[in-house]
């Protein structure tokens, strides 16, 4: 005889509701590992991670004791486990303040280039002793190994500019996947994740170029290139060693971080130029965009008070503590000219020319304030958050970049009409009035900001949704194998075809000596038979 609940009363309905509830919870939910990166690399993984928990997931974030963003407050649902380390936060603010004289002092020009890339090798070695603190911190801590491996993971999500997450889920047996914008060492996503890349109109990363390329930019992009992969050798080099220590057999970084499952790219073609992708390279961009919440009491009557004129926001992001006070006499001098109110995120002292429209912050509500429809232009540094809130509200930029990938940023937001750049080392006040003036007052900068923000809008799934349905994927189905190309199980030779060409190259030399033997032959011979028949 079959048995069947009795569900009549309220009370055993209720009860067989709930046990069914929390057997789908069961089901959908999941242990997820992240690997992040500091600075302006954690806000953009923390949306990904407060999605998760918002979904049922469990997430834990490993992170060193010396952070400058990263927050292991008490109350977090987050569960952190901090990784003891020698160096301190005044070391990464050291390493920062190094990146952004680089990019000043040298930054690459088709004569400056070498020196650059030179330079820039140097300073990633820094980044590697420090870096391999964080590895060691975990790898070599068996405690925290025993703990990781009691917890489960389903995943682990990297940013691969801190290296050594893929190692920890290969030790721990899962499955791992990146998040990033491009890694330092560019050469990453071409030779680990196999991206074709020619050279004839993709520009190589850190290179400001874009699609449309001159003779002579061409001929830069094609020096970039292997100048880049020369760089990195030694960078590499380290990495192959410790790699191969660990896992206990010879490997490389690069072999290793081919084995993701999937990478998940923080642009859209709202920012890119077309280019080949693989199907396991998936576009996020802007996944930290939201619509504009209404802002604090006192800014909003600030903002108000502009009238028609509108409001400028300005901020050189959260790695940026301030400038030089000439510098800032320079900036708030071509503020003051313009009728527009100016919000300025600025921790230094006050600067002398300061105007009566500019307001100085600690800290602003920039999303809000780009979502404001008062806000008519946004001074930035080019970092790639900043970037899309903008794009995502359809506010022309004036750029002003720094360091690290900012150029690149603004000279694809250069290209696409949406932005004035100004160099910050030779800027005067009529330059970056000038720069101000354009994007607020020629309509082209703002109808081709509201084209890129109708493109962003213009998705199937939004950004935050695609990268939480590809983390789930890989839970669910314990990887993405069927999306990683063959290319992964070739030798570079291979993958370049070179056996395929020396053998078709051989083929061809050997009927062409065929053919002159043989032409040799029948000369000799025709020759001798003629000789006979004129003895004849």
């Amino acid at each position: 005889m079959v048995s069947i609940v009795d569900i009549t009363t309220p009370r055993k309905f209720v009860q067989l509701l709930v046990f069914n509830l929390t057997l789908i919870e069961i089901v959908l939910s999941g242990n997820v590992l992240i690997w992040p990166t500091d600075g302006s690399h954690w806000l953009n993984i923390k949306i990904i991670l407060e999605e998760l928990i918002q979904r049922n997931h469990n997430v834990t974030v490993l992170a060193s004791s010396a952070t400058l963003l990263i927050n292991s407050s008490l109350n977090s649902p987050v569960n952190f486990e901090v990784i003891p380390v020698l160096f301190k936060t005044s070391d990464i603010d050291s390493l920062v303040e190094h990146m952004i004289m680089l990019w000043l002092d040298h930054r690459p020009t088709p004569l400056t280039l070498w020196t650059f890339y030179k330079e820039l090798g140097k300073l990633i070695d820094t980044f590697y002793r420090i870096n391999i603190q964080i590895c060691d911190g975990v790898l070599n801590n068996p405690r925290l190994m025993a703990r990781l491996r009691k917890g489960g993971f389903d995943v682990l999500v990297a940013d691969p500019v801190t290296i050594c997450g893929d190692l920890v889920a290969l030790k721990l047996g899962i499955p791992f996947m990146y998040t990033l914008r491009f890694s330092p060492a560019s050469t990453v996503e071409r030779h680990c994740g196999k991206i074709p890349a020619p050279v004839s109109y993709v520009p190589a990363a850190l290179s400001e170029l874009t699609d449309q390329m001159t003779f002579a930019e061409r001929v830069k992009n094609t020096i970039s290139y292997p100048l880049q992969d020369y760089i990195f050798q030694t960078y590499w080099g380290a990495w192959n060693s410790y790699y191969s220590k660990v896992l206990g057999r010879p490997t490389t970084l690069c072999e290793t971080m081919g084995k993701a499952e999937i990478w998940l790219i923080r642009t859209y073609w709202d920012f890119e130029f077309p280019r080949p992708y693989l199907p396991n390279f998936e576009f996020v961009g802007g996944l930290h965009c939201k619509p504009a919440k209404p802002l604090p009491k006192e800014m909003e009557e600030f903002v108000q008070s502009s009238d028609e004129h509108g409001v400028v926001v300005f901020s050189l992001g959260s790695m940026v503590k301030n400038l030089t006070e000439e510098k800032a006499n320079i900036i708030a001098s071509a503020l003051a000219q313009i009728p527009q109110k100016v919000l300025w995120r600025y921790g230094g002292k006050k600067p002398a020319t300061l105007g009566n429209n500019t307001q100085l912050y600690d800290w602003i509500p920039q999303n809000d304030l780009l979502g404001h429809p008062k806000t008519k232009a946004f001074i930035t540094h080019g970092g790639t958050n900043g970037i899309y809130e903008a794009i995502y509200h359809g506010i022309p930029m004036v750029g002003v970049p720094m360091f690290a990938d900012q150029p690149d940023n603004i000279a694809h937001m250069k290209a696409k009409g949406t932005a004035v750049e100004v160099n910050l080392n030779t800027m005067t006040s009529a330059d970056l009035l000038n720069a101000l003036r354009a994007v607020i007052n020629e309509p082209s900068y703002k109808e081709n900001a509201m084209r890129l923000s109708r493109i962003h809008h213009d998705q199937p799934v939004k950004p935050l949704d695609r990268a939480v349905f590809w983390i789930e994927f890989v839970m669910r189905h314990k990887g993405a194998k069927h999306l990683r190309p063959a290319a992964h199980n070739l030798t570079w030779f291979q993958y370049h075809s070179l056996d395929v060409i020396g053998f078709l190259l051989a083929c061809v030399a050997t009927s062409m000596i065929l053919v002159m033997k043989c032409c040799l032959f029948s000369c000799q011979k025709f020759g001798k038979t003629g000789r006979k028949k004129k003895r004849d």
